[in-house]
């Protein structure tokens, strides 16, 4: 009984600490799937506006349980290699790439001591333009 006493909370406590590393770990995938297929949708013309890429990105994030993004979390792009803005169509030597970003805020499930309790996933991805 008495051995029970002394493990039971830390028993407790690695589950808990499990339950947050698997969370943080789900919800980076989330981010960084929801950067490539805000990308990848911008890229392949299925998604042509800055608007419509950013909701195909929240979508896809928002697949992920425990996840409630919106628009603002992700940002689009667009320019060409060399930096300018795109010349739409783009000539072959300077081609248009769509870049985006997905930023989301993580807080643990208990606030543990001496571990940060917060964390800001982001991730970003680069696609070249299909015409």
């Amino acid at each position: 009984m008495v051995e029970l006493a002394l493990l039971l909370p830390l028993l407790v406590f690695g589950l808990m600490g499990g339950a947050d590393l698997a969370r943080a770990f789900a919800i980076q995938l989330a981010v960084q799937n929801a950067a490539r297929a805000g990308a990848e949708a911008y890229a392949i013309t299925s998604a042509r506006t800055p608007s419509l890429a950013k909701q195909a990105a929240v979508e896809e994030m928002n697949r992920t349980p425990t996840v409630n993004a919106f628009p603002s979390n992700v940002a689009v792009t667009e320019g060409q290699a060399d930096g300018s803005v795109c010349i739409h169509p783009p000539p072959p030597a300077n081609p248009c790439f769509v870049t985006v970003t997905v930023t989301y805020p993580f807080q643990t499930i208990t606030a543990w001591p001496f571990v940060p309790n917060t964390a800001i996933f982001n991730r970003t991805t680069l696609f070249r333009m299909f015409y």
